[in-house]
């Protein structure tokens, strides 16, 4: 059962034109449309399915910038910064609340892998992250049951609510302006000497300036039919959450083979923090040299499977014609089935880590598509041979608490203001001019 993103009403007349055109209603999509809008910009976001019926309603929840890549932490910082004014400014409920984050050290190795990120990478960002004792560790989650080693600590990272966050700003995007399509699938792009000159949706074609590509899991195929190729692949991640119950724990953690965090509803979410499943495709092979290395770095993490994932993306359509229906129309929603025994596995490690959880009542199971680029960093860039296309996309499992931050830069490059970040990190070309795509840890 897929998790139900709180509701919202698709515009019903679709315009001749707009300055600026999102594909996609996930919380990036939402987040570049409320920066354009509050910047006065007419723009117009078109979504397939529903706003965030995909990974953005079925993702952890988590706000935070532990654990992230040193490329990613300007832009998380600009996003936390978002995150904390959130409701106030879009006068909705998002979930967010400030709750802290603790990677819990289960051994020696845990702690120098965990040290070797906060003295590497934290530390000339000034961040609040910090080790703390086991002691410490134990007092902050009660009730465990393991001695652990140590912890690293956030105190002010967050969580927010996948189901509500994206369907608020964009009801905010709205309220300043935006005009929003559901049941709405681009299926292309149209240009005029070799820049941007509109869409062809399913239900018109808008003239536009601009486009923006945040379709999540989507963008390789679509940006393929465009001529663009942009290095993609999915994983599936399966997520659980609780009915309410009291088992003490404020803060969010990642523990032994859980992540864990409380909701506004008194349940908790819960998922594992290893394990993802990926289907082999036929997109497997033609970039497996630029995925490799990741593979390798990940083997451990990574279950990889062949079945009906494989088949069903051998049977979709990498080309179509503009007056053709597309596969963002015969497939509206990718709802693909949690993986079972990786969610068993983690319910079973909390359970024996917390033993407040052994009479936890669980409410639902779902998973999602997560978007995953070679070196793990998403592409927030216009695409050079094509102006006026920009993509923010590829966000490998972090665009929940990216998204605030990666909505503000898309608009930024989009209006041609000066970025709040360095945007080199986050750039197309690093995809097809030689840059060496690699992990960084």
């Amino acid at each position: 059962m897929a998790p139900q993103p709180d509701k919202f009403e698709s515009d019903v007349t679709l315009p001749k034109q707009a300055s600026v055109v999102v594909i996609g209603g996930g919380i990036i999509g939402v987040s570049a449309a409320l920066e354009l809008a509050e910047r006065g910009i007419d723009v117009v976001l078109c979504e397939k399915g529903i706003i965030a019926g995909e990974q953005s309603s079925r993702n952890w929840g988590w706000c935070r910038q532990m654990g992230r890549d040193p490329r990613e932490i300007p832009l998380i910082l600009e996003s936390m910064k978002a995150w904390r004014g959130m409701n106030e400014r879009i006068g909705a409920e998002s979930g967010y609340r400030e709750c802290g984050i603790l990677y819990l050290c289960h051994n020696d190795a845990d702690v120098a892998a965990k040290t070797h990120w906060l003295d590497n990478h934290a530390r000339p960002y000034q961040l609040s992250s910090h080790m703390i004792s086991g002691e410490k560790a134990a007092e902050m989650l009660p009730g465990g049951t393991v001695n652990w080693k140590g912890a690293l600590y956030t105190p002010n990272d967050g969580r927010a609510e996948p189901q509500k966050a994206a369907p608020a700003i964009a009801a905010a995007a709205r309220a300043n302006g935006a005009k929003i399509f559901t049941q709405c699938a681009v299926r292309g792009v149209e240009t005029s000497a070799g820049r941007i000159s509109g869409v062809v949706t399913e239900k018109g074609t808008i003239a536009c300036d601009a486009v923006v590509m945040a379709g999540g899991a989507w963008s390789r195929r679509f940006c393929g039919n465009a001529g663009v190729d942009l290095l993609q692949l999915w994983t599936i991640n399966s997520v659980l959450r609780t009915q309410p119950i009291d088992a003490g724990l404020e803060h969010s953690a990642s523990g032994n083979r859980f992540g864990v965090r409380k909701r506004l509803d008194g349940g908790y979410t819960l998922a594992h923090n290893h394990y993802s499943v990926v289907d082999i495709e036929p997109d497997s092979f033609r970039q497996l040299r630029a995925f490799l290395p990741a593979f390798a770095a990940e083997r451990k993490d990574l279950k990889l499977r062949i079945g009906q994932g494989f088949i069903d993306a051998a049977r979709m359509a990498r080309q179509w014609q503009l007056d053709e229906v597309s596969p963002f129309e015969q497939v509206r929603v990718l709802d693909p089935e949690p993986v079972h025994w990786v969610l068993d596995d983690a319910v079973a490690g909390l359970k024996q880590d917390y033993p407040a959880f052994q009479n936890m009542v669980e409410a639902e199971r779902w998973a999602g598509c997560i978007d995953v680029t070679p070196d793990a960093v998403p592409v927030i860039s216009e695409v050079e041979k094509m102006p006026g296309f920009f993509l923010s996309t590829g966000f490998s499992g972090h665009g929940f608490g990216l998204g605030p931050g990666a909505g503000k830069l898309t608009a930024e490059l989009v209006v041609g203001a000066t970025p709040c970040v360095d945007p080199t990190p986050f750039r197309y070309s690093r995809m097809i001019d030689g840059t060496k795509l690699e992990l960084i840890t």
